[in-house]
This record gives structure tokens, sequence and C-alpha cells, in this order.
């Protein structure tokens, strides 16, 4: 069974060092509610998170809301692995797909066939399980010759939508998402959609940052609100989102 258990996470960012203790410092400190302090050996530190305690398990389809600043990315990165907390501990099971960024990894001077098995490889997959997908990636995109091509060849619609073929042909148990994915084009918007929503279906846990509540309604069961860091809310979508609400 998947799950993600998150216990007293604070995850913190040193900026630099000094050993003096400058005017600027102090206005630092008091201009961010406390979230930019010192440490022991006296560096500037911004505290992204403070103190997060959370579980989600299978079914949960998670919207995560907040102010920009509010530590929304950084709490997908600690969900991910990608950030290891400065204190408190996280606890998961299962294989995680982090989609942040859908064209990352991606060899400007790689044809796009050569991208497919690279961004592939990076998401987890084997030799064998790409070799195994690869032509009904490249039917999806639509790219038809240009896939024997570099991608620096490509336009950035054209990008999108090979990059999103590859991230929606693994079969993730836990689900990344950091604002629901665009592919460009109206035409192929549809066609894209259909394979996003069919993605997230098959994943046990997801996890979604956005700004937009009606897709937090639309596509969650469960919603968090970060404010300065921390965990203000954590529920039923409608009671979160109405709490969000009186925060800005």
């Amino acid at each position: 069974m998947a799950f993600i258990q998150l216990d007293g996470v604070s995850v913190d960012f040193p900026l630099y060092s000094g050993a003096s203790r400058s005017l600027k410092k102090r206005l630092l400190h008091l201009g961010s509610g406390g979230r930019i302090g010192r440490d022991a050996g006296d560096r500037i530190c911004v505290q992204a998170l403070h103190n997060v305690s959370f579980r989600l398990e299978d079914g949960d389809r998670v919207g995560v809301v907040g102010l920009n600043g509010a530590g929304k990315t950084t709490l997908l990165r600690v969900l991910s692995g990608v950030y290891e907390p400065s204190s408190g501990r996280v606890a998961r099971d299962g294989q995680v797909a982090a989609l942040f960024d859908v064209a990352l990894g991606m060899d400007a001077e790689g044809t796009g066939y050569e991208n497919i098995i690279l961004r592939g490889m990076l998401l987890g997959l084997s030799r064998s399980q790409i070799d195994s997908r690869v032509d009904k990636i490249a039917e999806f995109t639509e790219l038809g010759d240009y896939l024997a091509m570099p991608v620096r060849t490509y336009s950035s619609g054209m990008l999108l939508r090979l990059a999103f073929a590859v991230c929606t042909s693994v079969e993730p148990e836990i689900l990344l998402l950091d604002e629901w994915i665009g592919v460009g084009d109206a035409r192929f918007l549809e066609k894209a959609r259909s394979r996003l929503e069919d993605f997230v279906g098959r994943s046990r846990i997801m996890a979604l940052a956005s700004h937009s509540n009606d897709l937090i309604r639309q596509v969650c069961n469960k919603a968090v609100l970060m404010h300065r860091g921390g965990v203000a809310a954590f529920g039923a979508v409608d009671e979160v989102l109405e709490q969000y609400a009186q925060t800005h």
C-alpha cells in the first residue's frame, strides 16, 4: 500500500555566511516574520518549511494551496525526495513520479527518439520498458519524421508534446504535479487532457499544487493549505479552500 508520512518536517536554505550581526540581517529577520534568520554558524537561512506533519494514503488526491512563497513547491520536492528535511522525518512507500518540469533533462542535440530514451530513464524506466513504449509514445506525439531530428529544431509546442507523452507513459504509485500540465495548441489539448486524466487515475496517491480552486475541486478529495511554510489546514477540499479564501 502506497503512503507518504511527514513528521515534524522543516526545511532550511542557507543563503550566505557572515560573522557580523549587521542591520541588514536584523531587517531580513523582522521583515520575514522570523522565516529568515541566523543559525548557530551565523549564516542567513530561509525556513521554507516549518514543522509539517500529515499522512497521505491510497486513494488520496490532495490539492496543495497557498499564496506565492507559502511553501507549496518546497513541500512537493520534499514529498518526492528531491529535498531532504533539515529536521523531522519523511517515510514513503511507492514509486514516485514528480512532474515539476516535463521538459527537464531533454538533450537539445539529441533526436526525438533519443530523448524518449533519455527522459524515460530519468523517470526510472528500464531500457526494455522504454523500448516497449516507444511506438505508442511516438504515435501520441503526432510528430512523425520530426522524431528523427534534433529537438533543438522543435517549436516549444512540439517539445511539450514529446515531453508530455514520455512523462505520462510511466505507471506511478505516487504522482506529484506542480500545476496542471499544459501541452500547447488547442487541437492537441483535448487529447492530452484525456491522457492526463487517465494518468492521474492510475496513480494511488496524487498531490497537485495549483492556484486554480476550480481544478482542485475537480480532481482532489483533500487539500492542504500552506501558510508561511507551515500547514494551516488539512482536510476536506471545500473546508480548506474556504479557509484559504480568508487568508487573501
